[in-house]
This record gives C-alpha cells, sequence and structure tokens, in this order.
C-alpha cells in the first residue's frame, strides 16, 4: 500500500503547480474573493458560521478557505506537501485563519487531534482511498456526538463507463477489488493537455453500498443522500456543458453526482 500511495502523492505533488495555473482553478479569481464551493455543498451544510469544519482530502485549500470565509473555523487535510504550502501561502495572502494539517489521512489519528461540528469532503476524493472502511472509522474519530459529515462525488455508477467512448459503454467493474486499477497518463481533469514526469497513479472503485456501510458501522446515521444529473467537469464524450457550467449527459438519463450527508450517533 504504501508504493500505491507514494506513487499517487508524487503525482498529485506535481499537479499542485499545474492546476494553480489552471483555468479551472481560475486562482486569481479566487484571490480577488470567488467562492469555490459547488451549490450543492452550500444548500446541505447552510449557515456554517462559528463551526469547526474538518476538510479532508483538501489539494491546495480553495474549498477549506471558502468555509472560512462563509463563517466556519476551518481546517483543511491532504497527504501532499506542496499543497499544504500552497494553502498556507494563499491563506495568508487572502488574510484567512484557515489552518491545513499535512498527513495520510489513514494516519491522521497519529499527527492531528481534535473533534468537528463538522467533516467535510468532496468531488474526486474516493477512488484514492483502497480501504473505506478505515476511511469511515476516521470520519467518526473526528466528529463531535451529534456532529454532521458530508460527501460530494461523483456517482459510483459512473466509473463504470467508457470514459473515451461517445456512447455509454460499459468499461470497468463497479465492485471494489483490493488491486488497484493503473494508470499510465499525461494531463489531469484541469489541464487535459499537461505532460507530467510522474505519470503513473492508482485508483479503487468503491460502490454506494460500501460507502454508505463504511458510515453505518463506523457509528453514523445516514440522514440524506441526493443524486444529481451533473458533474462540475466533463468524464464522459457525450456530456454537454450547461449555462450553468455543469456537465450533463443528454436528457439527463444517469445520476453523475451524489451526496451524502450523515450524523454522529
Amino acid at each position: 500500500m504504501a508504493e500505491y500511495y507514494e506513487t499517487n502523492k508524487a503525482r498529485w505533488n506535481e499537479l499542485v503547480e499545474i492546476h494553480a495555473k489552471s483555468e479551472e482553478y481560475d486562482l486569481e479569481g479566487f484571490i480577488a474573493g470567488r467562492n469555490s464551493l459547488h451549490q450543492a455543498e452550500l444548500d446541505i451544510l447552510g449557515d456554517v458560521t462559528g463551526k469547526s469544519l474538518f476538510h479532508l482530502q483538501c489539494h491546495f485549500g480553495l474549498d477549506t478557505i471558502s468555509w472560512a470565509r462563509l463563517g466556519a473555523r476551518a481546517t483543511g487535510v491532504d497527504f501532499s506537501e506542496t499543497a499544504i504550502e500552497l494553502a498556507r501561502e494563499i491563506a495568508k495572502k487572502v488574510g484567512s485563519d484557515a489552518e491545513f494539517v499535512c498527513g495520510n489521512i489513514y494516519d491522521l489519528p497519529q499527527v492531528h487531534e481534535g473533534e468537528y461540528d463538522i467533516v467535510f469532503t468532496s468531488i474526486g476524493v474516493l477512488c484514492w482511498l483502497q480501504e473505506i472502511d478505515r476511511w469511515g472509522s476516521i470520519i467518526a474519530h473526528y466528529l463531535k456526538p451529534g456532529g454532521t459529515f458530508l460527501l460530494v462525488e461523483s456517482h459510483p455508477l459512473m466509473w463504470v463507463f467508457d470514459d473515451e467512448s461517445k456512447g455509454l459503454r460499459i468499461r470497468y467493474s463497479y465492485w471494489h477489488r483490493e488491486e488497484p486499477l493503473t494508470w499510465e497518463q499525461d494531463g489531469s481533469y484541469a489541464a487535459e493537455d499537461a505532460k507530467l514526469e510522474n505519470r503513473r497513479s492508482y485508483e479503487w472503485q468503491h460502490s454506494a453500498s460500501d460507502v454508505l456501510n463504511s458510515l453505518i458501522k463506523a457509528g453514523l446515521r445516514i440522514k440524506e443522500v441526493k443524486e444529481y444529473p451533473y458533474l462540475p467537469w466533463k468524464y464522459l464524450e457525450s456530456a454537454e456543458k450547461g449555462s450553468d457550467g455543469y456537465w450533463r449527459i443528454p436528457g439527463d438519463r444517469l445520476p453523475q453526482m451524489w451526496s451524502v450527508e450523515a450524523v454522529k450517533i
């Protein structure tokens, strides 16, 4: 497992500078005051003023800082040292009191203490985690009793389809496997033409039941699950970008994103 995560971390370390310069992240606009959060996240959590919030897998912290701008006492965590360094620089530049911790999600209890009103994680995060039950236990570890967990993520069903096909052709298994999918490729969702030294990455699929059961086993009560016909980035070739900036499959035939809200009992 260490080899998988170190390989992924090397890739993400390299992507930090590339993403920071990309139109997708619009760092200049963010520094000027743009909020990077998606409407679904804002609608579900509502007013976060004065609440402590722990953001897992935060990349270089734009969403973390956005929550802080909305009044939360926000802390972000990511395994990429390069990402956390940039997150701290951005926070200082915009005058945010958001804090950042560097660490692998599974090792967090050894490097960070605390309990939070909210634990939050969003978009493109679960595929980098091999052990989903341990993920659930980490969330429970950091939540106060009665605290809220929110996941907003690409829908598990989407990952069975061939992203290189114009149709809806099934290519991958829906079910989790111990051995990861292995990729050798340049570019990323935010910079398709980027040339990378660290081209290899490893990912894991997790079914909806995997995710929900990991939270239930950890002592959380599922409050609400929602499904959405759009994604904030293009996955399938057939998807079309709407005036709202989201990508939809014509006819809204399939869920592309989902959210899970849970409460620590």
